[in-house]
């Protein structure tokens, strides 16, 4: 147990400002709590009692993870695709210049869409973009995060323009 902050909150403070890996390690072993804490950013969630190889081996697998992720991505200061603007480097989001409040999840999700429009990401592309793994996360779990996405860009969630569903494949941003 932590002091004055529980760990849901500490993971959700920490992923707004850095994507640093997060193991989640906890005695709650809720179904809820472990899909919350995976929501909120982090990239592991282990119950109590944990053995420590099995620990040392996520421990590993996560920073093998991070280092090929941080070693093959490039650094970009901006995307844009029509009115919609990310900066990466100062993790905001704006949409014909109104900021947007998205999540560490959302942000990256709408970073892969923005960074090549018109392309269809499957789910699993989508969480491999995003967690650098998806072999412990539910693909239906990008299904949420889009409609979450859409409710803070689309003028009309049920009808979106921008971030659209390719039957059986996928997902695409339109492209401007």
């Amino acid at each position: 147990m932590l002091p004055k902050l529980d760990g849901l909150e500490v993971c959700k403070r920490l992923r707004a400002e850095s994507s640093v890996p997060i193991i989640m390690l906890t005695a709650r072993d809720d179904e809820f709590d472990t899909v919350l804490g995976l929501e909120l950013g982090a990239d592991d969630y282990i119950t109590k009692p944990f053995s420590i190889r099995e620990f040392r081996s996520r421990v590993r697998a996560l920073l093998r993870r991070a280092g090929a992720a941080h070693r093959g991505s490039t650094p970009t200061e901006s995307i844009t695709a029509g009115s919609l603007s990310l900066d990466s480097d100062r993790r905001s989001a704006t949409l014909d210049g109104k900021a947007l409040d998205l999540t560490y999840v959302e942000f990256e999700l709408l970073r892969t869409l923005v960074a090549q429009p018109g392309k269809v990401f499957s789910r699993r592309a989508l969480l491999q973009s995003i967690w650098g793994d998806s072999a412990y996360r539910e693909p239906r779990t990008i299904d949420v995060h889009v409609r979450h996405l859409r409710e803070k860009l689309e003028q009309d969630p049920s009808e979106p323009e921008l971030i659209l569903t390719v039957r059986g494949a996928g997902y695409r941003l339109q492209e401007p």
